[in-house]
């Protein structure tokens, strides 16, 4: 089993990593300072649950917790106020108290949506993260927690730390190919912006990282989940540091929106985002081979790093004015200076924007 401490004074936490450890989930909730005595709610999503919820849910049972469940349809779509209000009228309804905590068992959108409840239901209950998908690894971790609007993603949320991360590996062998790949973009995503030798590590070991090898697995996530930890105990709220982890995401959230969400999961959106914002670091001034290394990482992971030609300028655009990270009419790049190293930009001309979108459909197909 790996610990990974996550340093935030009162609000630290543990990343526990490891196979088979949702057999202990009863101790871990206990560790966590949840109570036997206060309902728990465990919010998962159509796809997962039917592969792991009755298992957590017997297990928490036979350690003295009363449990409510709750599960969402599986996909972005479910990442709305409208869900969020229906997961609120179960926990109402099952009586959840001060002390109670909700567990999010699913990736992203389930750790997103479950946390927003957590941070929102009389005002912030108890919080535990079992991501289930590599890309929660990311999400997961940090405390960021937040549903959509139809003209922006995230734009609803906030800052709240769970209590625990608990990431067993055992319930990745289930992820679909297209879903490993998603996750590992936000993986090699962490090597990219602060650790040279993890990103060429990512790129030297692709193979094993695909089929999910244990070993490289295990060892991919704990330093990725590393990585993040140590910026966030930095800078918590983002108000400086910790936005060097949007890497990719200020292209990547726009084509997410201008695909409605539901062309590219989000590990892809954020590889070409990523791919972007190489090609923008060349126009900028820095080395042309810069953006090749990067594509050439990103492909080893089978990631795509162009825009579909049917993507209209003007949309891409425009969903970027609406992104959180336009503000004071500015909008902020993550640009990479090299492999491993990565400047906080604000201010890029729209111009170079357009040229920058122009050549991610121009250089190939998105695939």
């Amino acid at each position: 089993m790996r610990r990974i401490h996550v340093d935030l004074d009162k609000r630290s936490y543990p990343i526990v990593i490891g196979s088979g450890i949702l057999e202990g989930i009863a101790g871990l909730c206990a560790e966590a300072g949840f109570p036997v005595r206060s309902p728990l709610l465990i919010v998962s999503d159509s796809a997962v649950a039917p592969l792991y919820l009755s298992d957590l849910e017997s297990r928490l049972k036979a350690g003295g917790y009363t449990v409510v469940s709750h599960v969402i349809p599986s996909g972005e779509a479910s990442k709305s106020l409208a869900v969020y209000e229906e997961v609120m009228t179960t926990a109402i309804s099952a009586g959840l108290d001060r002390s109670s905590a909700v567990l999010a068992l699913g990736g992203g959108v389930v750790g997103d949506l479950a946390g927003f409840v957590a941070a929102t239901y009389m005002r912030g209950i108890g919080f535990l993260q079992i991501p289930t998908t590599i890309l929660a690894h990311d999400s997961s971790v940090g405390g960021k927690v937040a549903v959509n609007h139809p003209l922006a993603k995230n734009m609803i949320g906030a800052f709240y730390q769970p209590k625990m991360v608990v990431y067993d590996l055992n319930t990745l062998k289930s992820l679909p190919p297209r879903q490993v790949r998603s996750g590992l973009a936000e993986v090699i995503k962490h090597g990219l912006i602060l650790d040279r030798d993890f990103a060429y590590w990512c790129r030297d070991h692709a193979a094993e990282l695909l089929a999910l090898e244990p070993e490289a697995l295990g060892y991919a996530l704990e330093r990725g989940c590393a990585i993040k930890a140590d910026v966030v105990g930095e800078d918590e709220r983002e108000h400086g540091l910790r936005a060097i982890l949007n890497l990719g995401h200020t292209i990547g959230h726009a084509v997410e929106a201008v695909g409605g969400y539901g062309t590219f999961l989000h590990g892809e959106a954020i590889s070409i985002g990523m791919a972007g914002s190489a090609l923008l670091a060349a126009k900028l001034g820095r080395s042309r081979s810069l953006y090749e290394e990067t594509v050439s990482m990103l492909s080893s992971l089978e990631l795509p790093t162009r825009l579909p030609a049917e993507y209209g300028e003007e949309d891409i655009i425009d969903a970027m004015m609406h992104d959180k990270k336009f503000k004071e009419g500015l909008i902020t790049f993550i640009v990479p200076d090299e492999i491993g190293a990565v400047s906080i930009v604000n201010g890029v001309e729209e111009s170079t924007i357009r040229e920058v979108i122009r050549q991610l459909k121009e250089e190939g197909n998105p695939w």
